[in-house]
């Protein structure tokens, strides 16, 4: 699906920036933690080679280090499950957890074989005080083609800023798997849903990750 690519992508020149300021001042906004190092971001990924050819394990580790740990995936999961969420039980919980953060991982990985260029404008973002919530708007371009507007929604946790949605155009990457999700669950109910996202995940997993041609 073209939306989860530019998603994905998006997520990956923006929200992966955050890493290089893990660990500074929480009070810093979650607009200028990234525009002060998305660019360092970015210089990285147009450098490594490996990472634009498609070394799978490079790209893996690079997405483990810098992307993972600014998402609240149990959010993420509970917001794309939506109302069946309160019908799972804990190890299904914790199971779909897994599984989305596996599916999302894999569709990182495939973001970063497609960067051509591009180029991320974010806009200055007005933090209410004692905000514990907010929505970054960025811009990610390349040449020839129109801008994407990519937004990602944070909340403040005791451990920093996360990411627990972002969209492309307007449209929510949760709720577009929500929508799916819940029609798998309206076929085969939760361990339905929690099956098919292991047998995805797991021919996913067998798959190389390939370099896409340049378009």
């Amino acid at each position: 699906m073209k939306k989860i690519s530019d998603w994905m992508l998006g997520a990956m020149l923006a929200v992966a920036s955050l890493v290089a300021n893990a660990n500074a001042d929480e009070a810093v906004a979650p607009d200028v933690l990234i525009k002060n190092t998305v660019k360092d971001v970015l210089e990285v990924v147009r450098q490594d080679k490996d990472i634009r050819s498609g070394d799978q394990r490079k790209i893996l580790d690079l997405v483990d280090a810098k992307v993972l740990p600014h998402f609240d995936f149990a959010h993420m999961t509970q917001l794309a499950v939506g109302k069946n969420w309160r019908k799972a039980t804990p190890e299904q919980k914790q199971a779909l957890t897994a599984e989305f953060r596996a599916m999302l991982v894999r569709t990182y990985t495939k973001a970063f074989t497609v960067y051509r260029d591009q180029t991320v404008e974010v806009k200055p973002l007005t933090l209410a005080a004692g905000a514990t919530e907010a929505t970054v708007k960025t811009f990610i371009s390349k040449p020839g083609a129109q801008a994407i507007p990519v937004d990602y929604v944070l909340e403040k946790t005791d451990k920093g800023w996360k990411a627990f949605d972002l969209s492309v155009d307007g449209v929510s990457l949760v709720m577009t798997y929500r929508s799916t999700f819940n029609e798998q669950i309206a076929q085969s109910g939760i361990d339905g849903l929690i099956k098919t996202l292991v047998e995805k995940n797991q021919s996913g997993a067998t798959a190389p990750v390939s370099r896409a041609e340049a378009k």
